[in-house]
């Protein structure tokens, strides 16, 4: 990934989401104070500079993280492939082989984007990330949403425990200037 904020290059490393047990919560952004049902988070770090993600991830220029809201409406095809595979790695501990999967299927047709320096949202919680949070949100459907919600944070033999909420609360901006690729 190039352009927008970044100096350089950064290298897909891995993506994840964020979702919430209700349609109204899930993102760990808000616009407007408005939460989305689920979040996704592409995350890069800047391989030009650093030889290895780990000393990228300490670095104040080391990563930089997509962020895409998903709502609630119809299906979308890119994620199919994904949420077909959820049934394989329902429980804490599985793995599964996916292979040939392009992650640009699933950002929007707009690339108008807020940008501000920030953390990781997950431990050790590095203040090394150049946040680019994508306004356009691509659509989820109830049926696609629900696959998400029925992976446990549990192991096969373990009390089941859904995976939902698993998402940081919005954090205060202390300061932060989030500058915008648009105008309003």
């Amino acid at each position: 990934m190039t352009g927008g904020p970044l100096d350089g290059p950064y290298r897909l490393k891995q993506f994840h989401f964020h979702w919430g047990k209700k349609h109204n919560v899930g993102s760990e952004h808000t616009v407007d104070g408005r939460s989305f049902a689920c979040e996704l988070h592409l995350v890069h770090w800047n391989a030009r500079k650093y030889s290895t993600f780990g000393e990228a991830a300490s670095a104040p220029d080391g990563l930089a993280v997509v962020g895409v809201f998903l709502e609630m409406g119809d299906e979308h095809p890119g994620l199919n492939r994904l949420t077909d595979a959820l049934y394989m790695v329902r429980f804490k501990g599985t793995k599964a082989q996916f292979c040939y999967f392009n992650p640009k299927c699933l950002l929007p047709a707009l690339r108008h984007y807020w940008t501000y320096p920030g953390s990781l949202t997950t431990p050790p919680l590095s203040e090394s990330v150049t946040w680019i949070v994508l306004r356009e949100p691509i659509s989820i459907s109830e049926k696609q949403m629900e696959k998400f919600r029925s992976l446990l944070f549990t192991s096969e033999d373990d009390e089941r425990i859904h995976m939902v909420n698993n998402f940081r609360p919005t954090q205060p901006l202390k300061g932060r200037v989030v500058k915008a690729s648009f105008w309003a």
